[in-house]
């Protein structure tokens, strides 16, 4: 199996468990947004390899190859705002020839995909058959519109090639090795509460999400790669809470008693976001597992240690 973007947040904890499966990994990553940390302690494996590479440029695997999972990309407000070249590109070009060598190679490809391509949704829960509320002129559509292009691309090698596919649609996640320079709610609020300082809503904090942790999320990543199941496919928590509350949560799992900042709503920020998960069920027979609280003590470790060491 090929990973794009293996050393990222996601891709990382995708590594693992495929391995843990018996599967053989490589890794590829530019380490633009991924860091070496969330793999170190794969290197000792014998079945798991990893190559830095832009994948916008060029990408190979010798040999046979039965699957790739295609998560290159930055994901996260920040990156994408400051990377908005390097996101178009790895989500044209890179979708390209990740899909031309699962083809060269009769892989199985699964795009990582995202709650973005919904926009700031008119409809509410968003299921798989909304077309979405996308701005593709404004700062968030280099994003939204990639990630939207990977997913004709992905169809247009289905249909024209017979390639098999699949196609995620991840809502918001969180979990252990997320960057503390993140631009997403977790990261945000939970070193900002570790350090004391104000934890920063922007807007009123009335806009909602849906939290999903991450070990959860990659059961529906494993179930997905498995099934028939080819147009896309929502895997999130439909669990949706506001800004707000999600603030307050974190302030009660850290013990801080950090007030809340409140800052202007940034452009084309969705209102809401909650997805519809009734095809994962029924096809997948996946659901979330693990609570909120459950999932913020899980994460909480990991971040006490990144702000130790400054990152």
């Amino acid at each position: 199996m090929l990973i794009t973007g293996g050393a990222g947040f996601l891709g990382s904890h995708l590594c693992e468990r495929f391995l843990a499966q018996g599967w053989e990994v490589v890794c590829m990553d530019n380490l633009v947004t991924g860091d070496l940390r969330n793999i170190e302690h794969l290197f000792r494996e014998a079945r798991f390899r990893f190559e830095r590479r832009d994948v916008t440029e060029y990408i190979h695997v010798p040999g046979r190859l039965d699957a790739i999972l295609h998560f290159a990309s930055p994901a996260s407000p920040i990156d994408y705002l400051e990377l908005p070249i390097q996101t178009l590109k790895v989500g044209s070009l890179g979708t390209h020839k990740a899909l031309g060598l699962a083809r060269e190679k009769q892989a199985r490809f699964l795009l990582a995909s995202t709650s973005e391509c919904y926009g700031d949704p008119l409809v509410h829960p968003q299921s798989e058959d909304y077309w979405g509320n996308v701005n593709p002129v404004g700062p968030r559509g280099v994003y939204d519109e990639a990630k939207r292009f990977a997913e004709a691309m992905t169809m247009a090698y289905h249909r024209y090639h017979g390639l098999e596919t699949r196609i995620v649609r991840i809502f918001n996640t969180y979990g252990p090795r997320m960057r503390l320079r993140d631009g997403r709610a977790l990261p945000a609020f939970m070193s900002q509460a570790l350090r004391g300082e104000p934890l920063t809503v922007f807007g009123d904090g009335s806009q909602t999400r849906s939290f999903c942790y991450v070990d959860d999320l990659v059961e529906g990543i494993w179930r997905l790669l498995h099934s028939n199941e080819v147009l896309p496919t929502n895997i999130g928590n439909p669990v949706e809470m506001t800004i707000l509350q999600f603030a307050e949560a974190v302030r009660r799992i850290t013990g801080s008693t950090s007030p809340i900042e409140f800052r202007p709503l940034p452009v084309d920020d969705p209102k809401v976001r909650q997805p519809d998960i009734t095809k994962a069920r029924r096809v997948l027979g996946w659901e979330p597992q693990v609570a909120l609280d459950a999932g913020l003590r899980r994460t909480l470790e990991h971040f006490r240690g990144r702000v130790a060491t400054g990152g």
